[in-house]
This record gives structure tokens, C-alpha cells and sequence, in this order.
């Protein structure tokens, strides 16, 4: 009778096997989602620009730039003074009805909306209505072939809770904070929730023949319920002098 029940033993053993085997199989690695960033921020804290908003002070202290860079910065700071002083200040891209461009549209001068997918991280500013692409788990393009635009080519990936973005091709003639740069120029951001309704953006400006070592400031933002709406300039009535000088160029229509 005992011998009958033997067969049964490796079926047994199988069977037990099957159901240890089972139970240790690790199951497959669960990616966890990224904070969502998504909402409307603004500038924090409030005084961010300084004693004169027309005029905000750079967000990682005094420029240390190569010649003629500086000289040419110090030259033009004189410039500024001179017809602020006058009345008949120098006109700039937001004057000009121009976008700032990168980095300075980050600089939130009114808010920012952010708008997170899993493809892309689109960033929409009211000052012209403009739009940022950031394109994650992208290679950036070739130098050749990226087209020159005032936010550039912005690729960005994930290290756990924070955003990295590069970007690349920023048109020669934004400057920031009246400082110019050369066609190979990069930024680096690093962009994170620092609380659940607080943002920031570490930023690096990066152009040797410019800067004398990488140009590092945060951007800071706290969440808002603010809508931000269509904001279109008009410069048909700005004029320019030859000095630089901006003036509204107003004429009655004939009747």
C-alpha cells in the first residue's frame, strides 16, 4: 500500500516547489511618478526685483564677465542712468514689445502657468502670450541643427523629484539683464517643488567666452490662483533715436 503512494511524492514536490517559486518571483519595479508642477506661480517673495522694479537687480549678484563684456556692460549701465535721469530712458525688448527670452522669461515678471505632461513641460507666460517647450527624454539636437529662437532648443529629464533641463540656441541678440551672450551659450535648470505650493529654479548660464565661471541664481514661486489672460503689445508708437532713446511717436489721424 505504501509502495502505491509513492508516485505521488515527486507530483507532491512539484507542486510545492511551484508554490515556493511563486512566492519569491520579485515583481516588477514600480517608476515612480514625478511631483506634478503643473499650476500658475509667481515671483516670492514679492520684493524680488529690489528698490526699483523698472530696473531689477541680477538674480546671482554682480556679472563677472571677460572684456570687452565688461566694459561694455559698465559703458551701457552709465547709458541707463544718464537718460533715466532724463526722462527719456534707453528702450529694451519689453519696450520694443519683443520677448526677453531665455532665461528671462523664467523670471516670471508676471506670472508663469506651467503645464505638465508626460511628453513635455510647457511653459506659458502672459507678457506677449508667449510660449516655452521643454521636450523630456530628448537628446539635444546638434548645434546645426537647431533653429535660434529667444527660449531655444530646452530638452529635460527627471532625477527623482527634480527636473533638469538643458537649453541650447538662444538668438545672439537677447541679452539678460543687459548682458549679451555668444551662439554657444547653455543654461542648465534644475526646477523643484521645495514645499507643495512653493517652486524653485536653479539656474546655470554657462558661456565661457562671456562669463569669467558660470553665472548660478534660484528663481523662487509660490503658487497662485491667478488666470493669466492674453497680453498683446503694440509698438506701433514707440519711437527709437539714435542714442537709443524710446519716445511715443503719437500723430492725430488727417480728418
Amino acid at each position: 500500500m505504501a509502495l502505491r503512494h509513492l508516485g505521488a511524492i515527486p507530483v507532491v514536490g512539484a507542486m510545492l516547489a511551484l508554490m515556493y517559486g511563486c512566492c519569491n518571483v520579485k515583481s516588477p519595479s514600480v517608476v515612480p511618478l514625478p511631483p506634478d508642477i503643473t499650476g500658475t506661480w509667481e515671483r516670492y517673495p514679492d520684493d524680488w526685483a529690489g528698490a526699483d522694479p523698472d530696473n531689477p537687480r541680477p538674480p546671482g549678484g554682480a556679472f563677472d564677465l571677460h572684456e570687452p563684456y565688461a566694459g561694455a556692460y559698465a559703458k551701457l549701465q552709465k547709458r541707463k542712468a544718464a537718460a533715466d535721469a532724463a526722462g527719456a530712458p534707453l528702450v529694451n525688448a519689453s519696450t520694443r514689445c519683443l520677448p526677453e527670452g531665455m532665461p528671462t522669461i523664467m523670471e516670471a515678471i508676471y506670472p508663469i502657468q506651467i503645464v505638465q505632461t508626460s511628453g513635455q513641460v510647457i511653459v506659458l507666460a502672459e507678457f506677449l502670450t508667449q510660449t516655452r517647450r521643454i521636450w523630456l527624454d530628448e537628446k539635444m539636437p546638434a548645434s546645426e541643427d537647431i533653429s535660434p529662437s529667444y527660449n531655444g532648443q530646452s530638452v529635460g529629464h527627471w532625477e527623482g523629484d527634480t527636473l533638469v533641463v538643458e537649453t541650447a540656441g538662444v538668438r545672439t541678440d537677447v541679452s539678460f539683464h543687459d548682458v549679451p551672450h555668444t551662439a554657444g551659450m547653455r543654461i542648465t535648470e534644475r526646477i523643484r517643488k521645495a514645499a507643495p505650493d512653493m517652486l524653485e529654479d536653479r539656474v546655470t548660464i554657462d558661456d565661457p567666452p562671456v562669463f569669467r565661471k558660470p553665472y548660478a541664481f534660484t528663481f523662487q514661486y509660490k503658487k497662485s490662483d491667478y488666470r493669466i489672460s492674453e497680453y498683446i503689445c503694440d509698438n506701433n508708437q514707440i519711437g527709437v533715436d539714435a542714442e537709443g532713446r524710446g519716445h511715443l511717436n503719437l500723430r492725430l489721424k488727417d480728418n
